[in-house]
């Protein structure tokens, strides 16, 4: 489904809901826990700021101070040996 058509879903959906106000209410708090819990989600960041990682890991790699995987070395022991 595209952006607009779940806005319009989403409102269409909130009309009828909006009829019963106890109903009503529990979809606001929920609605309202939701946008809490993505601002505080420490991993969330925009498209600028995901690039901008990238771009700096990419000059890291370049200046050599990038950290790869040695052949056969399995992800447990990469990360072992790097943490």
């Amino acid at each position: 489904m595209s952006t607009l058509e779940l806005n319009a879903e989403l409102y269409k959906n909130l009309g009828i809901i909006a009829e019963d106000e106890t109903m009503f209410a529990k979809v606001v708090k929920y609605v309202r826990n939701l946008a809490k819990k993505m601002q505080e989600d420490p991993t969330r960041m925009t498209k600028e700021e995901f690039f901008a990682r990238v771009d700096e890991a990419r000059e890291e790699i370049r200046q050599g101070k990038g950290i790869v995987m040695l052949p056969n070395e399995t992800l447990d022991e990469f990360l072992n040996r790097v943490g």
